[in-house]
């Protein structure tokens, strides 16, 4: 890992830009290596993991790392695989689930953790947050961005939708999903991570 990216990791956790706004205080969660080819660009840390510290270490993470055909310990290899959320800290309860990620987060850290990891070769883009601020052409929904990954391809970017249990219903309802997506996207992952 550089100076430059451990001071700046340094930065983010020492970060209280968003603090009033933030019902658990900050906690920010977030993973970076100059070395790793994956990035994972999710939400936001819920509670478990605002507790832990550890990314996607919830129910999500555990479909999402089955999705990707890694073990915990591929999967929590940082000098493969980068984790950074549209916001780093849990942003705190809605009426139907956790709030949106903190507007704060992607414009003030992102760029310069980017500027950090120049051997990433495919980023991830989980959830409509993630995608509405990443793809340059975006569908109007997250199922037809999903459906249409292969458009993606070239910028070297996959959109997912979100591996929460409460995402069962559209797991139901796009099955292709499962049958058509999630096996280049693990051939993919098997090229790029060493086990």
């Amino acid at each position: 890992m550089t100076n430059r990216l451990c001071q700046l990791l340094d930065e983010i956790n020492g970060c209280r830009l968003c603090e009033a706004s933030l019902p658990l205080g900050p906690h920010p969660v977030v993973r970076a290596s100059s070395s790793a080819k994956v990035l994972i660009i999710g939400q936001a840390p819920g509670t478990k993991v605002h507790a832990s510290g550890i990314p996607w270490d919830d129910a999500s993470g555990k479909r999402l790392r089955n999705w990707l055909g890694l073990s915990p310990e591929l999967f929590y290899d940082e000098q493969q695989i980068a984790i950074m959320p549209m916001g780093f800290c849990y942003p705190g309860k809605g009426k139907q689930g956790d709030l949106p990620p903190r507007p704060e987060c992607a414009p003030k850290w992102h760029q310069a953790l980017l500027a950090q990891m120049p051997n990433i070769q495919l980023t991830l883009l989980i959830g409509q947050y993630a995608q509405r601020y990443y793809l340059k052409t975006p569908f109007k929904t997250l199922t037809e961005n999903v459906k249409h990954w292969q458009n993606y391809r070239s910028e070297g970017q996959f959109p997912l939708p979100h591996p929460s249990p409460r995402n069962q219903l559209w797991l139901k309802k796009n099955p292709w999903f499962e049958e058509l997506l999630l096996p280049p996207l693990k051939s993919k992952i098997q090229a790029l991570i060493e086990r």
